[in-house]
């Protein structure tokens, strides 16, 4: 099995203690900022910071999604979301930046072996910075 990963990042015009409020508000501000590819998001424990659960269905392409079960802790400036479906672990990084925030997020998990295992490590991280770039464009439209 090999590891999958995929990282994107972005800079906003906001301090970051604003920016991880919104980041750790799962009942209000993750519904708004997350993209078409979340489907049936709901909150199932919680809904601010550590502690809470979220629940809800990636459709990464038309033929895979995966249900994730999200677990969140919050440490500092960092949120770690670990999925207790799968191996899946989202790591969400907010740092200072100039006069704004240097926010960053990173997906990884135990990919397939074999020759679907070299197809998921080359194209699953590709599609998904995607999905991840336009969650950080609508967080900083959020924020601003």
């Amino acid at each position: 099995m090999a590891q999958v990963s995929a990282s994107s990042s972005i800079v906003i015009a906001q301090v970051p203690e604003q920016v991880l409020a919104a980041l750790t508000d799962y009942g209000t501000v993750r519904p708004r900022i997350l993209p078409e590819q979340y489907l049936d998001y709901t909150v199932v424990e919680g809904g601010q910071g550590s502690g809470t659960v979220a629940r809800w269905t990636l459709q990464a392409t038309s033929k895979r999604s995966r249900d994730v079960l999200a677990s969140v802790t919050v440490e500092g400036s960092t949120i770690t979301e670990k999925d207790e479906n799968s191996s899946m672990v989202t790591t969400w990084s907010v740092a200072p930046s100039g006069a704004g925030s240097q926010v960053s997020t990173t997906t990884e998990w135990k990919g397939a072996g074999g020759i679907g295992g070299f197809f998921e490590k080359t194209f699953a991280p590709l599609g998904l910075k995607k999905i991840q770039a336009q969650t950080l464009a609508n967080l900083e439209k959020e924020v601003l």
